[in-house]
């Protein structure tokens, strides 16, 4: 069994929206606590993902309770089974967690709408754990605008606001993660980000034309920073034009290639998007990545380079950014 990291997964939504106060075991989510491990996991990013304006699902409550709501699923699942999981903060931490034989968990957060243009709530966030914020979802905000199909949103780049805060973030020790944002602001971040970023759930435009991936040319620039680009296993990000639209675990090492063929093997990761994605996916729990890693043997990566896509790499940004 390979060791693996996660650098994104909606399971604390899902939990929160079926009423759930821990992620020990969820029969009908894609992730929990119980199969984690039986996958191998060292460390889960888990997203706070923030419910999109006009959302008609169950109930939810207002950004700040809402926040707190999701941050209070995972502690409580770390309160409940503190043998097999643990918060981490930085590389110390999650290499404490992996000699102790437990699960890191890392807390994210998936639009940064609710930094609501001030500096002071990126540290308030901070103090609560959250290492990573995916500075947009699908609609603009605070930090700038989306990825979209309108080639005059997509040029859009940072606010000023973002340009301040993405430098804020690199000093505290967050990872700015450019997945969903529009092209004119991934080129901001790259301008102004000195060390690493992450496309943390984010495929290959070159082969599936989809505005949530990274054209060619950022793919090198997130390497050339020395960050990562999780491979996410949506299957509208991966289906190339005229395939079924699938995710198979072939198809993703396809894209895996394509990464490191133009950023290098260093710059691949896992991204997997469980709980936050839907269709037809072959790799749908923790308990299948096995079925990934034999199809990226099979598409020629070698023994170490696997290691480096399962946890290497993602490992040595934390080690870079978080500390």
């Amino acid at each position: 069994m390979k060791h693996y990291i996660d650098l994104h997964c909606d399971t604390l939504m899902r939990a929160a929206l079926e009423g759930r106060r821990e992620i020990g075991r969820m029969e009908q989510a894609m992730v929990d606590l119980e199969r984690l491990r039986r996958g191998g996991c060292m460390a889960q990013f888990f997203a706070i993902f923030m419910p999109p304006p006009g959302y008609q699902g169950p109930p939810l409550p207002e950004d700040e309770a809402y926040i707190a709501l999701l941050r209070d699923v995972l502690l409580e699942t770390v309160r409940l089974h503190p043998e097999e999981l643990a918060l981490a903060g930085n590389a110390g931490e999650l290499e404490d967690n992996r000699r102790a034989g437990k699960v890191s968990a890392l807390l994210t957060l998936e639009d940064g709408r609710a930094v609501d243009g001030r500096l002071e709530n990126l540290e308030r966030f901070y103090g609560m754990g959250i290492r990573l914020i995916s500075l947009t979802w699908n609609h603009a905000n605070c930090f700038g605008a989306p990825n979209s199909r309108d080639p005059e949103v997509m040029g859009q780049g940072l606010t000023a606001f973002g340009r301040d805060g993405v430098v804020r973030m690199e000093e505290l020790g967050m990872l700015v993660d450019v997945s969903h944002l529009s092209d004119g602001g991934f080129w901001d971040v790259a301008e102004l980000v000195k060390g690493p970023f992450a496309a943390s759930h984010s495929n290959c435009r070159a082969l599936t034309p989809h505005p949530r991936n990274l054209t060619d040319e950022m793919i090198r620039a997130v390497a050339d920073h020395g960050g990562v680009v999780g491979l996410n296993f949506a299957p509208e990000f991966v289906a190339a034009p005229g395939e079924a639209v699938e995710c198979t675990a072939e198809r993703l090492a396809v894209h895996a290639r394509h990464l490191a063929d133009q950023g290098g093997i260093e710059c691949v990761a896992l991204g997997s998007d469980l709980d936050g994605i839907s269709g037809k996916i072959e790799v749908d729990e923790p308990e299948k990545l096995g079925v990934l890693f034999a199809a990226l043997d099979r598409a020629g990566f070698r023994e170490e380079d696997i290691e480096r896509i399962a946890m290497g790499n993602a490992l040595r940004v934390i080690r870079d950014v978080l500390g």
